[in-house]
């Protein structure tokens, strides 16, 4: 399936999270909105649609300063755009 795809896979071996450091690093910032050991059943799901869709247009530094939004959809998202969400949000 990889050479299907042309993707590389990589597994990490267990507990060892800094073999999975970008997962380790979205875990932190879900518990940003969502602290460690909240009861996620109680959480609806437009709090999930706000967090994802919050976390999917932050720029993130190993992307280049892109949002995952930005890379996967192979666009740019003009800062006035990210500066007027980030002052509805805050």
């Amino acid at each position: 399936m990889p050479a299907e795809l042309d993707a590389q896979v990589y597994f990490a071996l267990p507990y060892l999270s800094w073999e999975r450091g970008a997962n380790e690093n979205t875990n932190g910032l879900i518990h940003q909105y969502f602290p460690k050991g909240q009861d996620l059943t109680a959480v609806s799901e437009a709090q999930i649609e706000y967090v994802m869709n919050q976390l999917n247009h932050r720029p993130r530094k190993t992307l280049g300063y892109r949002t995952p939004y930005e890379v996967f959809f192979n666009t740019r998202t003009p800062l006035r755009l990210h500066l007027l969400v980030e002052s509805k949000v805050g």
